[in-house]
């Protein structure tokens, strides 16, 4: 009998008991019919955590006013936290979202009072859209890094800015703080512009075909080309969904603030990396999820708040956030290992 003749021998599947670590593929929790995965479980049980920490060492946490002000003080981490997902689900990065901020911000509560607030709106996101695909298209169509054109980008912005006005700019338009300050019912306008867009971000990444395209290009990008995928378009709408969402959350933060300041924004990148990072996203490209990205933004702002509450010094709060960091990337690690 010669090689060729031998029958093949299939590898066992993998008891999924063995090896005292949950793959994302056998956890099997259902979730308002969505099924978890170990990524997603991660971050959802982290926050939970923090929530009985929180109440163990301050009873100041759970009072109306600490919440209210912790759920509008994570709206403008949230958009850009999630512009900055999609961006690394393509294997990319977008370092320029704190200068797009600034652009967003400055530019609504530059034109709010002799266009109004909808047409404000309208200019800041298509100024930061503009931007995004900016990036896009330099990058995809000349194939430079990321990281490099990002990087000069912010920049560039961060320059146009100051050159836009040097002086905090503060509208007298009675709908400016609307916005960002508003409520409806318990919850601020805000937050329920947040949740609306990480619905849709949701739709988009699973049920459209550019979306999937999007996750995938981060996968194996030569394996998505062959298969007839205009990936340099792809790539562009990527970084143009996330300057758009970056300048919403610019607007959104100067309209909480009532007042726009030019250095608005200054490593704003770092937490929605941050954020992403703790939610399961995987900076290589290809991984991450929507609901993972949510409760890693809401666990960083109660950390953040946390902190504040007890009083801690801001450098030791810098501690603290990058040891999460850390043990969250640990944690995603281990679980593509497994």
């Amino acid at each position: 009998m010669t090689a060729s003749d031998r029958p093949t021998e299939t590898a066992a599947p993998k008891d999924p008991r063995r090896g005292g670590w949950l793959s994302a593929r056998t956890l099997g929790i259902k979730t308002f019919g969505i099924e978890l995965t170990w990524r997603e479980l991660v971050p959802i049980l982290s926050f939970f955590l923090l929530l009985t920490i929180a109440a163990t060492f301050t009873d100041a946490f759970f009072t109306e006013r600490n919440i209210g002000n912790l759920l509008r003080q994570i709206v403008a981490n949230g958009l850009i936290s999630l512009g900055m997902l999609i961006v690394i689900l393509t294997g990319g990065i977008d370092l320029s979202v704190g200068s797009v901020v600034a652009l967003g911000g400055v530019l609504f509560a530059g034109v709010a009072d002799w266009l109004g607030i909808p047409a404000a709106l309208a200019a800041a996101v298509a100024a930061g859209t503009l931007a995004g695909l900016i990036n896009g298209t330099i990058i995809s169509r000349f194939r430079l890094q990321p990281f490099i054109v990002t990087l000069a980008t912010m920049g560039i912005i961060r320059g146009v800015v100051f050159i836009y006005t040097e002086s905090p700019l503060s509208p007298r338009h009675e709908g400016f703080r609307e916005l960002g300050a508003a409520l409806v019912g318990p919850v601020s306008i805000g937050l329920l512009i947040m949740l609306a867009c990480y619905l849709a971000a949701s739709f988009f990444l699973n049920r459209t075909a550019t979306g999937r395209a999007t996750v995938a290009i981060g996968g194996n990008v030569e394996a998505v080309r062959l298969a007839g995928v205009n990936v340099p378009r792809t790539i562009t709408i990527a970084y143009g969904l996330s300057g758009m969402l970056s300048a919403l959350a610019g607007a959104i933060l100067v309209s909480r603030l009532g007042i726009a300041q030019p250095s608005l924004g200054s490593a704003y990148e770092l937490d929605a990396i941050a954020a992403c990072v703790i939610g399961g996203a995987v900076l290589g490209g290809g991984s991450g999820s929507v609901l993972g990205t949510l409760f890693g933004v809401f666990t960083l702002g109660i950390i953040n708040n946390l902190m504040n509450l007890l009083g801690v010094k801001s450098f030791y709060q810098e501690l603290v956030k990058g040891a999460v960091i850390i043990l969250a990337v640990l944690l995603v690690a281990r679980g593509r290992k497994s």
